[in-house]
């Protein structure tokens, strides 16, 4: 049983980039209201999206500035933008690379598990909605999910639902039910 000790030696990329002007007014502004809005933990959670959304769209700029017929831009164009209609970021009418520059963080935000537990009616408020998750209530159609980063992708959105063994879902009862049916009072569960 012995592991091959290849893990120690990866190289790991940073999956967020902060800002170039740490101060500026406007842009402090912005991110706490979609940080408030979305229910994130801190800023580094909205700069790993701002990383993605940028990565994606240098990967468009480029494939844009090949011809229409070149095989690299269509195969690739292609693979994009199944990859956006798949995580419901574009819908299917959407089908030039031009409006995958025109996302916003906001696109990749509403696709966030948490966004959509909440959006669902499953949580009282979007900060529930992320204690739910990592509390392990919330499963996607068979898996227990407990990362509320999670991007639901479209044909998974109708499978978002509590977890079996969550009190919520038909599970046992919490520790706090169970330990006062236990006196014979009655209170509601508090999990």
């Amino acid at each position: 049983a012995n592991m091959p000790k290849i893990g120690q030696y990866r190289n790991y990329g940073k999956t967020f980039k902060k800002p170039r002007r740490p101060f500026e007014k406007e842009r402090l502004d912005g991110e706490l209201k979609l940080v408030g809005e979305y229910g994130l933990r801190n800023k580094r959670e909205l700069w790993r999206v701002q990383m993605v959304l940028s990565k994606i769209r240098n990967a468009a700029r480029t494939l844009l500035q090949l011809d229409d017929d070149d095989p690299k831009r269509i195969f690739e164009g292609t693979a994009l933008m199944r990859r956006m209609y798949k995580y419901g970021l574009l819908n299917e009418t959407q089908d030039k690379l031009d409006y995958v520059l025109a996302l916003q963080p906001n696109d990749f935000l509403e696709r966030r598990l948490q966004t959509v537990v909440f959006k669902q009616g499953l949580a009282k408020s979007i900060h529930h909605a992320r204690v739910l998750i990592k509390q392990n209530h919330i499963r996607v159609g068979k898996q227990v999910v407990n990362i509320a980063s999670f991007m639901v992708r479209v044909d998974s959105q109708k499978h978002v639902d509590f977890s079996l063994t969550s009190p919520f879902g038909g599970g046992r009862p919490g520790r706090c039910k169970r330990k006062n049916a236990g006196k014979g009072g009655d209170a509601e569960d508090d999990e």
